[in-house]
């Protein structure tokens, strides 16, 4: 048996200072079905079940200084499974929201803060991100069947505005053709935004609910600017 690495001192516990969340946090029967699901579990002795008691506790500094919150991928396997319906992945995002967000780890920090200024996680400036989009575009073009494609920025009246993942204009180009491709295929009428396109929303993965709104209020800006029916939000 492994040795505990710290002993949490139960007299500075407080099981009703997180009793307004509604996750259900209470009802956890340590079945272990979530730490079986958890594609993290192990990791720096990350276990869900211990985030769940440690939040039924109230033990808000530990939360605050662990690791923990920050192993979790927010995938939402343990939820699926969970036996007792405890929102374990909203758990975690409220958890991130109590650091300081000087003290959000780096890239997701540093990202969001971008992202805020720029309106990317990349900081990538408008003219570069509109070169890639069309280079990648004119490589559909000489492809067979393809003849003529371009990629409709900023196109007013499309039916479709979507988002971009900050990665495929970064290190996977390659993985915009194919649903560029079915667009062409499918006589889609659909548009990229050439501001905000940003998809990935890093205030919601750090807890930052004012941000998440900002980034959230940015694309729904871009639909009304363009006029567009639909959002296809890749991420």
């Amino acid at each position: 048996m492994k040795e505990a690495q710290k002993i949490i001192d139960l007299n500075q516990a407080d099981p009703q200072k997180f009793r307004s969340w509604n996750f259900l946090q209470d009802f956890c029967i340590t079945c272990g079905l979530c730490a079986s699901s958890c594609p993290a579990s192990g990791i720096d002795g990350f276990d869900p079940r211990k985030v769940v008691r440690m939040v039924s506790l109230g033990l808000e500094q530990e939360l605050v200084d662990s690791k923990f919150p920050w192993i979790c991928t927010m995938c939402g396997k343990c939820e699926e499974v969970c036996p007792m319906q405890i929102n374990i992945p909203d758990l975690v995002r409220s958890i991130r929201g109590l650091r300081d967000r000087d003290k959000v780890p780096g890239t997701l920090h540093k990202g969001l803060q971008a992202a805020l200024k720029t309106g990317n996680n990349l900081g990538l400036p408008k003219d570069d991100f509109i070169f890639i989009l069309e280079d990648v575009g004119e490589e559909i073009a000489e492809e067979p069947g393809f003849e003529g494609f371009k990629v409709p920025i900023d196109k007013k009246g499309a039916n479709v505005l979507t988002t971009v993942h900050n990665k495929l204009v970064n290190t996977q180009n390659e993985d915009l053709k194919h649903w560029w491709k079915i667009f062409y295929a499918a006589g889609e009428d659909w548009t990229i935004p050439s501001d905000n396109w940003e998809g990935t929303n890093w205030g919601y993965f750090t807890g930052d609910d004012e941000a998440m709104k900002t980034m959230t209020g940015r694309i729904l800006e871009n639909m009304r600017r363009l006029e567009v029916k639909t959002l296809l939000w890749p991420e």
